[in-house]
């Protein structure tokens, strides 16, 4: 990479050594092509991600013997190092001291009290007394306590004409009948979304800890029984999206298990597509698509005429009501048409160096 300028021609200089000025330029022109040319050859060879990466970062990877296009990816997401500043005198820092515990919980108290041999002064043999407390913080946890909760409804009849008999009714459940309570059903539908704790993992925990074998195929009847309880609840997100005036969408590949379909491919997953549909600030809603065709999108947003963003995907085209404003992400601009000789040569460059300089 040229770290000078080429130099400049000065009128006053001797005839002898403007020539000596120009073959200078000219080198320095010529070594700038070769360079660029170069960054473009590398750009190919690596892919798209490398578009990111600095030209001594692609002459380090020229200098690995084997470098996949993964590799080359995280490379290109890595936050750049800071400059190197100049080296200054160390300072002792202030230890901040241990972190406090959260008010908002629940303080049990432990005492430990002293032992024989401290019961008696040391100097005199008198008794000794509690003068107080050298006292610490630790947090602590009570593990998960499975039990049997008995339902015992009333049933109450007339001793006097001895007729009728009235049951108190039975409280609403999530899934009638069923051997779990609410609370487990609720705990493992948690467990499986915010904890990312498989069902066949939940499944080994309840007959660990509460000896109670129960399926992955009975946990996953109690997720299905959730999600029906829960599509109003995404009905209503939806309308709340379609009636704002902006929408962001995106579609994500994920495999699903087609055993026993009579269409699938032996031995292999289909891949099926999770729709995004969401704005910045706002509430997001998937909708499971078992193809990437436009039927999803054109289902979803209806009549839609606010202001739709999505990536260059086709699927997104002749979608929404007639005036709806179909906007595109300067990230996913000519990517594939165009090669950018830097990142700062790409239009997503150049918008956040205008950004950065007002």
């Amino acid at each position: 990479m040229l770290a000078a300028a080429p130099p400049v021609i000065d009128p006053s200089d001797p005839v002898a050594v403007v020539a000596l000025k120009r073959q200078l330029q000219f080198a320095y022109l010529k070594i700038q092509l070769l360079e660029e040319r170069l960054r473009l050859e590398r750009i190919q060879k690596y892919g798209p991600a490398s578009e990111k990466l600095n030209d001594a970062q692609l002459e380090l990877l020229e200098e690995e013997p084997g470098v996949s296009n993964l590799e080359v990816v995280v490379e290109s997401e890595r936050e750049p190092l800071p400059a190197a500043a100049p080296l200054q005198p160390r300072r002792t820092r202030q230890h901040p001291g241990r972190q406090a515990l959260p008010a908002n919980l629940e303080r049990i108290e432990r005492v430990i009290p002293g032992s024989p041999e401290q019961s008696r002064c040391t100097h005199c043999g008198e008794p000794t007394e509690v003068i107080g407390y050298e006292q610490s913080e630790q947090l602590d946890v009570e593990p998960a306590k499975y039990f049997v909760l008995v339902i015992k409804r009333e049933k109450r009849g007339c001793r006097c004409c001895h007729r009728g008999v009235v049951t108190a009714p039975a409280p609403a459940r999530i899934i009638e009948k069923s051997l779990v309570s609410d609370r487990v059903v609720i705990d493992t539908v948690i467990a499986k979304y915010c904890d990312h704790l498989p069902l066949y993992r939940q499944s080994a925990m309840l007959e660990r800890e509460a000896g109670l074998e129960i399926s992955r195929a009975t946990l996953d009847g109690w997720v299905m029984a959730v999600g029906q309880l829960l599509i109003p609840l995404v009905a209503v997100m939806r309308m709340e999206l379609l009636w704002g005036g902006y929408i962001q969408a995106d579609e994500t590949p994920v495999d699903v298990q087609t055993r026993g379909a009579l269409w699938a491919r032996r031995g292999k997953n289909h891949q099926a597509y999770l729709w995004q549909y969401g704005r910045p600030g706002g509430g997001v809603v998937f909708e499971f698509q078992m193809g990437r065709g436009r039927a999803g999108p054109k289902q979803f947003l209806g009549g839609f005429e606010g202001i739709l963003q999505t990536d260059g995907y086709i699927g997104y085209e002749k979608v929404g009501g007639p005036r709806m404003v179909h906007v595109a992400c300067w990230a996913h601009y000519p990517d594939s048409s165009v090669i950018w000789s830097s990142p700062a040569d790409r239009p997503i460059g150049r918008a956040a160096q205008m950004v950065g300089s007002r």
